[in-house]
C-alpha cells in the first residue's frame, strides 16, 4: 500500500468501497421494482381502476429499463458519475411522482390522469433510472475485479434480485401500519430512503486509479463495428437466448403465486415468494461465480437451459400443477421448477456482461451491454402478457377451498390447465434457446485457445 493509501486508510483505492458497496446500494434500490406485486392490487383499489389497467405500469418500467440502457449505454461508457446521478434522480423522482398520482387518484377516483401519471412516473421516469442505474456499476466492477469478473457482476446483480426479498416484508409492514393512505405514503417515504442510498452509491462509485479507456483502433470503432468483429449471428444468438430466458422466467414468475395456491400451499405464498427471490439472487451470484471457472461462459447458459427444460418436462409429464395438491412428491417437483427457473433467470442476467466482454472486449462493454438489455425491454412486455393470454384462453377456472389463519374457509379461483399450458410454451422456448446457444454463439477466443493447447498437448504425449 502506498503512503497516500495509508493516509486515506486505503479506501480511495479499495475495490469493495469503490465498486462492490456502491453497486449494491444502487442495485438493492432499483431492484425493488420487482416488488410491484406486493402493492399492485392496493394501487388499483385505491385509485378506482382494475388491476389489469395498473399492471401496465410495471410492464412499462421494464420496457423503459431496457430501452434507456440501450440508448444511454454510451453515457455510462463515458461518465459513470453522470449516469449514476441520472439514475438516482430519476428513480427517486419517479417513485415520489407515483406516490403523488396515487394520492391524486384517490381524491379523483377513476380519473385517467392518475393512471397516466403512474404510467409516466413508475414506467417511464423510474424506467430511465432503472436502466442507467443497472448499467453504471457493471463495467466498474469488472475493472476492479478483473480476475473474477463473474463473481463481481454476480454480486451486484444479486443485489438487484435480493432487493425483492429484503424490501417485500418492509413494504408490507408499511402498508399495514401507515393507516389510511398508506400506499401513497409508502412511496413518498421510500423515495427519500432510496435517494439517500443511491446518492451515497453515486458518490462512492469510482473506476480504478490509472485506468484509461483503451485507445486501440478497434475500440474506437462504433458499437456496430465492434459487434461485427465476430460473425453477426454470434451477437444475435446472445441477444435471442437472453430474451428467451427472460420471457420464460417472467411467464412463470408472473403465475407463481397462483401456481402455489393451485398445489394447496396458499398459506405459504409469502414464504415461497421470498425463497424464490433468494434463488433468483443466488442464481445471479452462483452461476456467474461458477462461470469464472469455465473456459467458455456460454457453457453456463447451456446448463441453465438444460435444467429448465428437464424440470419443466418433469412437471408436465406428471401433471404436477393439476395433481399437486395433497401429493408431497408433486408439490416438491413444482417448487423445484419454480426455484430452478428463478435461479436460471437470475443467472442469465449476471452472465451477460461477462459473456459480452469475453467476446467483444472491455472497450465498449457498457454500450454493448446496454444494447443487449433491449432484450429485457421486449421480454418485459411479452413474458407476462404471454402467460396471462394463455391462462385466459386455455383451461377452465375452478374454485378451490383455502383455510385461513382464523380457521375459516375462503374459495380461491385458479386455472390448473392454463398454468400447465404456460409450461408447454416455456419448454418450447427453452428448447429453442438451447439450440441457439449450441449453434449460433461461437466459442470465445479463450476457449478456442484452450482447446488448441489441449489438442497440442495430447499430440505431444
Amino acid at each position: 500500500m502506498s503512503e497516500n493509501e495509508k493516509k486515506t486508510g486505503g479506501w480511495r483505492t479499495n475495490k469493495w468501497i469503490r465498486a462492490a458497496i456502491p453497486a449494491l446500494l444502487l442495485h438493492c434500490s432499483i431492484g425493488t421494482v420487482y416488488c410491484w406485486s406486493i402493492f399492485s392490487q392496493e394501487i388499483a383499489d385505491y385509485i378506482g381502476f382494475s388491476k389489469g389497467a395498473t399492471e401496465w405500469a410495471f410492464s412499462f418500467a421494464i420496457f423503459f429499463l431496457g430501452m434507456s440502457a440501450a440508448f444511454l449505454g454510451n453515457v455510462v461508457e463515458k461518465d459513470i458519475h453522470k449516469s449514476s446521478l441520472i439514475a438516482t434522480i430519476c428513480f427517486a423522482v419517479g417513485m415520489a411522482g407515483t406516490g403523488f398520482f396515487i394520492y391524486y387518484g384517490h381524491a379523483h377516483m377513476g380519473a385517467p390522469l392518475a393512471l397516466i401519471g403512474i404510467y409516466i412516473c413508475y414506467g417511464f421516469i423510474m424506467g430511465i433510472g432503472l436502466g442507467t442505474g443497472y448499467l453504471s456499476p457493471v463495467k466498474t466492477l469488472m475493472l476492479w475485479f478483473e480476475d473474477r469478473k463473474g463473481l463481481a457482476t454476480g454480486l451486484a446483480v444479486a443485489g438487484f434480485g435480493a432487493a425483492k426479498a429484503i424490501a417485500s416484508p418492509i413494504m408490507q409492514s408499511m402498508l399495514d401500519n401507515l393507516g389510511d393512505g398508506g400506499i401513497y405514503k409508502m412511496f413518498l417515504i421510500l423515495a427519500v430512503v432510496y435517494f439517500v442510498m443511491m446518492f451515497i452509491g453515486h458518490l462512492l462509485l469510482k473506476k480504478p486509479d490509472g485506468w484509461h479507456e483503451p485507445q486501440s483502433k478497434s475500440e474506437k470503432q462504433s458499437i456496430v463495428s465492434v459487434i461485427k468483429t465476430k460473425p453477426i449471428a454470434n451477437y444475435i444468438g446472445i441477444w435471442l437466448m437472453f430474451y428467451i430466458n427472460i420471457t420464460c422466467g417472467l411467464a412463470l414468475i408472473s403465475q407463481e403465486k397462483m401456481i402455489v395456491k393451485c398445489i394447496g400451499l396458499a398459506s405459504y405464498v409469502g414464504i415461497i415468494s421470498t425463497i424464490s427471490a433468494v434463488f433468483n439472487a443466488g442464481g445471479r451470484l452462483g452461476f456467474s461465480a461458477w462461470a469464472d471457472t469455465m473456459k467458455d461462459r456460454n457453457t453456463i447458459y447451456k446448463l441453465i437451459f438444460i435444467l429448465s427444460i428437464a424440470f419443466t418436462a418433469i412437471v408436465l409429464l406428471t401433471n404436477g400443477i393439476k395433481n399437486g395438491e395433497g401429493n408431497t412428491l408433486l408439490i416438491i417437483l413444482v417448487l423445484c421448477l419454480i426455484f430452478i427457473v428463478n435461479a436460471g433467470y437470475g443467472g442469465g442476467f449476471s452472465n451477460v456482461p461477462t459473456l459480452l466482454s469475453d467476446h467483444y472486449g472491455m472497450g465498449s462493454i457498457s454500450a454493448i451491454h446496454g444494447i443487449t438489455l433491449s432484450a429485457w425491454a421486449f421480454a418485459g412486455l411479452s413474458g407476462n402478457q404471454m402467460a396471462a393470454w394463455i391462462v385466459k384462453k386455455f383451461g377452465t377456472p375452478i374454485e378451490i377451498p383455502h383455510v385461513l389463519a382464523d380457521g375459516s374457509t375462503e374459495m380461491i379461483t385458479v386455472n390448473p390447465t392454463g398454468y400447465q399450458y404456460v409450461l408447454y410454451a416455456t419448454i418450447a422456448l427453452y428448447i429453442l434457446a438451447l439450440i441457439i446457444c449450441l449453434t449460433m454463439v461461437r466459442p470465445t477466443d479463450k476457449a478456442l485457445a484452450a482447446k488448441e493447447a489441449k489438442k497440442k498437448a495430447k499430440e505431444a504425449s
